[in-house]
């Protein structure tokens, strides 16, 4: 008995082990045709040898300023095309304070750390909601939808199910359609979530959930902080969406200065080191 128990154990580890390989694989998969494309726009603009040293420039410039790959490969496929006779990207920028954040009372975020200040969002969210599972996405500017960024108490099938949502069939989409925050009190019956998405969010140990839109002073929905709670809720109280109102302004409003400001210096050194090693492959013919 204990030889065949401990066979089934091996089989439930190496059972898990492939899951993670092909969540890691998928993950991969989402970011790889943006990241290529931004090395064949930088092998193009400082005509670079290959798509190899495109990705290294890459890396140096995420390295140095702390900007994850993807979210400074997303920029630069987006940034309109430096003037080649410039010698900086965005001549005209003006810099500005980092926000203050009244809710990341540990001050994690200082210094422009995107990933504090999303984790402070989420730990805040959850606090508020006194929920233990929770993440945290970020809208996806070039293929649109949402992309979790962090998450906490979730299981790995839901990551995985939810490492990208669309536009349709989930809470999270139809709070960033409507700038709006939303509750499901009760996920089994909530019309809002297709079949698959409310098998996943159920499978999770969700049974309901609650989504605040990160929001700019336009009005724009540049991310979402969403709570799930293991049993049914009412609607929050007035006191409860005030504070997350103000928490969603907030990130909202650091996640622009951000991308102005961090990522545009990233950008900069991006385009200097192209630039001096373009400058060195014309020199050398």
């Amino acid at each position: 008995m204990s030889d065949l128990r401990s066979h089934q154990d091996d089989e439930d580890t190496e059972l898990e082990r492939l899951r993670a390989e092909v969540r890691h694989l998928r993950a991969r998969l989402r970011a790889h045709p943006l990241i290529s494309e931004a090395q064949g726009l930088l092998r193009e603009r400082y005509a670079l040898p290959d798509a190899e040293s495109g990705f290294a420039l890459l890396q140096r410039a995420s390295q140095q300023y702390n900007v994850k790959l993807r979210v400074l490969a997303e920029a630069l496929v987006l940034a309109p095309r430096p003037d080649p006779r410039q010698a900086l990207w965005f001549p005209r920028r003006v810099r500005r304070p980092e926000p203050r954040l009244t809710f990341d009372t540990a001050h994690r975020a200082r210094g422009g750390n995107r990933g504090a200040m999303l984790s402070a969002v989420l730990s805040q969210t959850l606090a508020v909601t006194d929920a233990g599972m929770g993440n945290v996405q970020t809208v996806d500017r070039t293929e649109g939808g949402l992309r979790m960024e962090k998450h906490t108490g979730l299981s790995a099938d839901f990551v995985d199910f939810f490492g990208h949502v669309g536009e349709e069939g989930t809470s999270c989409a139809m709070a960033a359609r409507k700038v709006a925050q939303i509750t499901v009190e009760d996920v089994e019956t909530d019309p809002v979530f297709t079949e698959p998405a409310r098998e996943a969010i159920l499978r999770a140990g969700s049974r309901a959930c609650h989504s605040v839109p990160l929001t700019t002073v336009s009005g724009a929905c540049v991310g979402m902080a969403s709570a799930h709670l293991e049993h049914r809720v009412p609607a929050l109280t007035a006191a409860q969406s005030r504070i997350l109102d103000l928490v969603g302004r907030e990130a909202g409003e650091w996640l622009v200065w951000y991308d102005r400001t961090v990522v545009m210096d990233a950008l900069e050194h991006l385009h200097e080191l192209g630039r001096v090693l373009g400058g060195k492959r014309v020199r050398r013919s």
